[in-house]
Parts: C-alpha cells; sequence; structure tokens
C-alpha cells in the first residue's frame, strides 16, 4: 500500500517530466533552473511557481534524508499529497477556452439597427456584440460603447430611429477591444492575456474564440473577463 511520501514523490516526478516538456529540456537541469525556465513559457507553471518550490525543498529532505526502506524523514500531510496530485493533474491536462467557453455567440450584422440590439440586450442581458458586414469581422460593441453613443445623441430628435450598429461602432472607446484565440489554448494563456492588456493600458472586453484564432472563421465562444474570474 502505497504511502503520503511514495505518492507525493510519483506526483513530483510527473511534475518534472511536464517541465521538461513545457521547457523542451532533453537534458538533466536541476528542478529549480527547469521550473525558471518552465515558468517563462507556461503562466500555468507561473500561477503553481511558488507551490513547486517548496514542494522542491519538501521532496529533498524526504529523498536526501532516508535512511531505509521504511523511514522516512518527512512524510507529507494528506492535504499537501492532494494538493500536489491537482497541480500534476493541471500541468498535465489543462483547461482549454473551447471546452469551457464554447457556446452559441449571437453574432449581428453593421446594418441591423439599434433598437434591435436594444431589445436583445432586455431579453438575454447580452454586455458584448460581435459584429459582422456579410462574413468578415468589423469589430465588438459594447453597453459602454452604447452608452457613449446616447451620451453624444440626446437632444437630437428621434435619435434612435434609424440609428444603425455601424453607427455605434465608431463610438466604442477603443476600437481594439477584442483579440481572437484559439480553442486550444488554456484558460490559464486566456487569462493572461487579459492581465498583459490592462497592464499597458489595452483592455480586452472579450476574448473570441474560433477554430485556430483567425478572425475569418466561425466564432465558436466568447470569452469575458467575468468569465475568467469565475475559473478556479
Amino acid at each position: 500500500m502505497s504511502t503520503n511520501s511514495d505518492r507525493f514523490i510519483t506526483a513530483f516526478n510527473r511534475i518534472d517530466h511536464t517541465l521538461r516538456e513545457i521547457a523542451d529540456v532533453k537534458e538533466y537541469m536541476p528542478f529549480y533552473r527547469l521550473l525558471d525556465r518552465a515558468r517563462r513559457k507556461n503562466p500555468l507553471v507561473q500561477k503553481y511557481e511558488d507551490d513547486l518550490r517548496a514542494y522542491a525543498d519538501l521532496r529533498n529532505a524526504i529523498v536526501h534524508h532516508r535512511t531505509s526502506i521504511d523511514f522516512v524523514i518527512a512524510e507529507p500531510h494528506i492535504q499537501v499529497v492532494e494538493e500536489i496530485e491537482a497541480i500534476d493533474a493541471a500541468l498535465a491536462k489543462p483547461k482549454l477556452v473551447g471546452q469551457l467557453f464554447r457556446k452559441h455567440v449571437t453574432a449581428f450584422q453593421t446594418t441591423d439597427s439599434l433598437t434591435y440590439m436594444l431589445k436583445v440586450i432586455r431579453k438575454r442581458k447580452y454586455t458584448q456584440f460581435p459584429i459582422y458586414t456579410g462574413q468578415q469581422f468589423q469589430g465588438l460593441i459594447t453597453t459602454v460603447g452604447i452608452t457613449n453613443w446616447l451620451a453624444t445623441s440626446m437632444g437630437k430628435g428621434n435619435w434612435a430611429k434609424h440609428v444603425t450598429l455601424q453607427d455605434i461602432l465608431f463610438h466604442e472607446r477603443k476600437l481594439k477591444n477584442y483579440k481572437f484565440i484559439s480553442k486550444a489554448m488554456t484558460v490559464y494563456e486566456a487569462e493572461e492575456i487579459f492581465k498583459q492588456g490592462v497592464e499597458r493600458g489595452q483592455r480586452y472586453e472579450a476574448l473570441l474564440i474560433t477554430e485556430h484564432g483567425r478572425p475569418h472563421q466561425k466564432l465558436i465562444g466568447m470569452v469575458t473577463p467575468i468569465d475568467i474570474m469565475e475559473i478556479d
């Protein structure tokens, strides 16, 4: 029957193997250096970096101070074992946006009326709206863009009667408020895009999912910052 230390070492060795694949390392490399290299290539490794460093210290204590088969200087608590096994599973098979956020996305045409969009908002509570001309993507309208348009159009008579979504597009504060991503992107890579966007002053309202992350491909899902926050 396996002990906690056996389970811990097994999970640790699997993680070591996964990090070598991520970092594309064939030769021997000390774990801490391997971790440094892998974290630069994978945001999920970066997420668990502190835990993995602590687990490496524990692993060294178990392996290098073992004086017999039956004696282990540090027998890990079951919670620690379950945590490292969870990290092992997450690194080996990370969650993909195509799996978690694949859904029907309501798309609109630039010739659609604002009145039609407002009816959809009232019924479905959407806040982001992909806009196309035929099959060609034109941009992403948000409730902020609609509000900006309303603020500049008040007092102009029947201002909503003949307004199309093409008119609203011009009032998005930042027209590049989206990014196309592949369905094979991990959730953690998507999270990193949102973070880096904020750091660079380029806030993304949504990541649009297609087969290979290309705008001309069919839209098969969408990820918002709120979606990412709800992922464990």
